[in-house]
């Protein structure tokens, strides 16, 4: 009978709950590691992609999963949260530091899953169903969830509970045009403004939108989920001495996990601004959502202390040098760029006037591992067949690329526009699907890839080591 004794132990080493994911679930590990080489390999020029470092990767996957905390600090509907709170405490007074604010003025609620669900939380908190919101315009390079609707769709759920009239950006100059906006809201009457983008490469003029805003009584937010590593180390103007709520994602310029942030003001009490504190932590829960992803928000707080740090301010100031670096090769090269060039981390690159489209440049740039999105530019008849490129440079730049590097990259997706004609008048259709046929087929583009990888992989890579990836996964 002695094969009956065993330690307490025993049993639980021979289940799944304390293997390695290489030995459990090789697979999922194979996928990851071809992920991290496929980083590793790659231009990245997303505008709304970074690489995280490696003690936020820790944090985020920590044993803090584990945690339910629905409430806030100090009032949770569960037991157990005496660590979550310090957590959560810690990480809202890093946010507070990280845009130089007084506790006093401003609060923040750190629980929102994405930027998406921190702005519906705004919006939320701020207004009734069927009150009047402008943004700018998809097209214009706003954001889907600032009210973003087609002539036969809602689409977006801020345009699907609200009335929602878009402002846009000059077709001829690509900047947002305040006259028009002011105009527009004396005749509209919103109750919200919201400034902020997905695709703008410009700065904001915040005291003429608190001006617009006050004439009508209206709340001013800014979504700044693309520029707040830019606002918080001052490469942008700062939102925060003239709105009323402010949100942001943690990912992009920031540079930390994939999540939100939910800033509002502490005005007095029967003012506009009186009671947004209660109004804004009501509707992240128990509105929009269940309980926060604590670890998640540890790796933000981890993100917020390097935002903090000297060396954040100067790799904000190299993604503006990085853009500009972009914009003015392309332009030596005779393209145009929307608004003429940037002031922020992205150009948007207007393929129009050569004929191409957003959908054969981000498709030839994926073959040759060029990372990018195709973009709507202002006057473009269709979003499914966008008339522009996004171009965006905080990821490479966490990757230590300087100007010299980013004008090696501009003059890439440079060679890549070139090919896009060749393989386009070869094809002899206008159809993506005749483009991406011929694309296929061609060695001058299976050439320049081996020259990009070749190039991406002269840099140092954040959050892990390449070397370490195994031989398996890094076949195409």
């Amino acid at each position: 009978m002695s094969h009956w004794i065993s330690s307490p132990g025993d049993e639980f080493k021979n289940t799944c709950l304390n293997v390695p994911l290489q030995k459990e679930d090789p697979e999922i590990y194979e996928l990851i590691q071809k992920e991290k080489w496929r980083q590793y390999s790659c231009l990245e020029l997303i505008a709304s992609e970074n690489f995280t470092s490696q003690a936020v990767m820790e944090a985020n996957g920590s044993a803090l999963t584990n945690k339910y905390s629905e409430g806030l600090p100090g009032a949770r509907y569960y037991g157990g949260n005496e660590h979550i709170d310090v957590v959560e405490n810690l990480c809202r007074t890093r946010a507070l530091k990280a845009f130089q604010l007084k506790s006093e003025e401003w609060g923040v609620n750190v629980q929102p899953y994405s930027g998406t669900t921190a702005n519906f939380s705004a919006l939320t908190a701020l207004l009734n169903p069927h009150d009047r919101i402008m943004g700018l315009e998809l097209a214009s390079g706003g954001h889907l969830t600032h009210g973003h609707q087609t002539a036969k769709k809602k689409i977006s759920s801020s345009a699907i509970y609200f009335e929602s009239f878009p402002y846009q950006v000059n077709p001829s100059t690509g900047l947002i045009d305040y006259d028009k906006l002011e105009a527009q809201a004396d005749g509209y009457r919103p109750k919200l403004i919201i400034c902020g983008a997905s695709a703008y490469p410009r700065d904001w003029d915040y005291a003429r939108l608190r001006a617009i805003a006050d004439k009508h009584g209206a709340y001013l937010m800014a979504d700044i989920a693309h520029i707040s590593g830019l606002v918080a180390a001052g490469e942008q103007s700062s939102p925060f001495a003239l709105c009323d709520i402010v949100t942001t994602t943690t990912h992009k310029t920031l540079r930390g996990p994939r999540a939100g942030l939910l800033f509002f003001h502490k005005g007095e009490k029967g003012t506009l601004r009186g009671d947004l504190e209660e109004r804004c932590n009501f509707a992240v829960f128990p509105s929009n959502q269940g309980g926060p992803h604590n670890n998640t928000i540890a790796a933000v707080a981890v993100a917020l202390k390097q935002v903090a740090e000297p060396s954040f301010k100067q790799y904000a100031s190299q993604v503006r040098k990085n853009a500009k670096a972009v914009a003015e090769t392309l332009q030596k090269h005779g393209y145009k760029l929307a608004s003429g060039g940037t002031e922020n981390h992205l150009v948007l690159w207007d393929l129009r006037p050569i004929g191409l489209n957003g959908n054969k440049m981000e498709k030839i740039c994926d073959a040759l591992n060029i990372t990018v999105n195709k973009n709507s530019i202002a006057g473009d008849s269709s979003a499914f067949v966008p008339g522009g490129l996004r171009v965006g440079t905080a990821a490479l730049t966490s990757r230590s690329f300087k100007e010299k590097d980013f004008v090696q990259v501009a003059e890439f997706l440079h060679q890549a526009a070139q090919l896009a004609l060749k393989i386009q008048e070869r094809s002899g259709s206008k159809l993506l699907k005749d483009f991406l046929a011929a694309l296929e087929k061609d060695a001058d583009v299976k050439a320049l890839r081996v020259k990009v990888e070749q190039f991406a992989h002269q840099f140092p890579m954040p959050g892990f080591d390449p070397a370490s990836v195994p031989e398996s996964a890094r076949h195409h």
